[in-house]
């Protein structure tokens, strides 16, 4: 029941975000019946179905080439639309500023007009203003727009007198009622008002037609632009591969003997439709360029079967380490059939470490499964994994998620490694991220335990990370006794 509606509740998100974008990009901007209204509202149904499509063909089962298909354009649109809505928020910022500014300079260019020509204008109160020439203005009296007013070879009497407002209204009103005779059309002249500026005056408050949809386009263009620009960014971060990153980390129980021992962190490789075989080899590639003691794979491996993705995974075999490669259960290998994974490592030379340790020449390496593994019976078990080794020895300790460094500290761990939160990988998903995690990336201490967090190797769901760069992490452990 409560996946439904949660399920609901992220549909209607999906749903309102989509028209508020289809409204201020299709909606604001072109011209109802337009090829590109239709074709813009065609994309505001397909581009969703197609992300829709993308985040469930693996749940589902379907088969892997139709994941494929969807994966690029679905979960790239996914990224696109939070970035064109962030931006277009801001832009709800920048309209009104832009449309102040434009009335501003309309209004002064009219002025300058008008100054320019020493015409007369209508004042604001209804009177005739003066002209700019300085001469005495006609003292005609001011009708409305499609009205004339008869001309006399005398000066008529003055317009604010009292006695003749009853007749001269009576008068407009039988030459408004009856046809006009062509000598009268010939003697009459239009008052000296602006008619384009009659006809196209909006109403009080609002904004001109043609300004509305210039600052619609400009505002829109500008967030597409921005939009766009980021995703492209965030999805080359992607694909050149994860940097090295190197720190050192002292560790009060090692050994003079295993001081500088290395270890090569990589977490979140997130094999898939998207990033396959070219992807692990890059990876490969740069975790044996760093010549580590030791490789430790820390969850979230794959997304996917190993029917599907097994010969995507191969590259792996060729890591090189002294001390070897280990690798731990992710949250997504519970997804895809974990103990057909754990299987599947061990056959190109990893070594799992489900709810185990093993010694090392000044330390010891354990690992627990996921959390995730808690609805299969295979959950975490640091009982079984720590509660026998010899304290007096350095703890370093591999565990996918973050959230489980108290019961590390509560077992005298000295250094967790773990992975999981992608570092947030689209800004600002690093906020949320911070709300479900004690550490997004990087070193932090707990107690006696110090934590550090690897942003990850790869992406989920969108190729893109945006503030986030994919990282390969070498911790070198410093003995303090050095």
């Amino acid at each position: 029941m409560v996946f439904v509606l949660v399920a609901l509740v992220v549909l209607a998100l999906l749903a309102s975000v989509h028209r508020y974008v289809w409204r201020r990009f299709v909606g604001d901007t072109t011209a109802p019946g337009s090829t590109l209204r239709k074709v813009g509202t065609v994309a505001a149904f397909v581009l969703p179905l197609l992300s829709l499509g993308a985040m469930t063909s693996g749940r589902i089962g379907a088969p892997f080439w139709l994941q494929q298909v969807l994966a690029w354009p679905g979960f790239l649109w996914l990224a696109c639309l939070m970035y064109l809505t962030l931006a277009l928020l801001v832009g709800e910022v920048v309209r009104p500023l832009l449309t102040r500014v434009l009335a501003r300079r309309d209004a002064a260019a009219a002025a300058r007009a008008t100054s320019g020509t020493g015409t007369s204008g209508t004042a604001v109160d209804g009177t005739l203003a003066a002209t700019t020439s300085g001469t005495r203005p006609r003292t005609e009296e001011l009708v409305p727009a499609g009205r004339s007013c008869p001309s006399t070879s005398a000066d008529p009497a003055p317009a604010t007198a009292p006695a003749a407002e009853p007749e001269a209204e009576a008068v407009r009103d039988t030459e408004q009622a009856a046809p006009t005779a062509p000598a009268a059309q010939a003697e009459t002249e239009p008052a000296e008002a602006d008619p384009a500026a009659t006809a196209t005056a909006p109403a009080p408050g609002l904004a001109h037609p043609s300004r509305r949809l210039f600052v619609s386009r400009v505002v829109g263009g500008a967030a597409a632009a921005a939009g766009l620009a980021t995703v492209g960014y965030g999805t080359a971060n992607v694909l050149r591969g994860p940097s090295v990153k190197r720190i050192t980390v002292p560790l009060a129980k090692l050994p003079r003997a295993a001081h500088g021992f290395r270890i090569a962190v990589v977490s979140d490789i997130h094999i898939g439709p998207i990033l396959g075989r070219a992807h692990t080899r890059r990876i490969v590639d740069t975790i044996n360029s760093t010549s580590p003691d030791l490789v430790a794979v820390v969850g979230d491996l794959v997304d996917g079967s190993v029917a599907d993705l097994g010969s995507a995974a191969e590259p792996l075999a060729g890591l090189r380490a002294r001390h070897g490669s280990f690798f731990v259960t992710g949250n997504h290998e519970y997804f895809s059939g974990a103990e057909q994974w754990v299987n599947h490592v061990r056959e190109l030379g990893l070594i799992p470490l489900e709810n185990a340790r093993v010694e090392m020449g000044g330390f010891d390496l354990a690992g627990v499964n996921d959390i995730a593994g808690e609805t299969e019976g295979q959950g975490p078990d640091f009982v079984r994994a720590l509660g026998d080794r010899d304290r007096g020895r350095a703890a370093v300790l591999l565990a996918h998620q973050p959230v489980v460094i108290h019961d590390a500290v509560e077992h005298g761990v000295d250094l967790q490694l773990s992975g999981h939160t992608h570092g947030g990988q689209l800004w600002p998903g690093n906020y949320l991220a911070e709300l479900a995690n004690p550490t997004v990336a990087g070193l932090e201490q707990y107690g006696d335990t110090q934590l550090f967090v690897s942003r990850g190797a790869g992406a989920w769901g969108p190729p893109v990370r945006v503030g986030a760069p994919a990282d390969i992490t070498v911790v070198e452990l410093a003995s303090r006794q050095a």
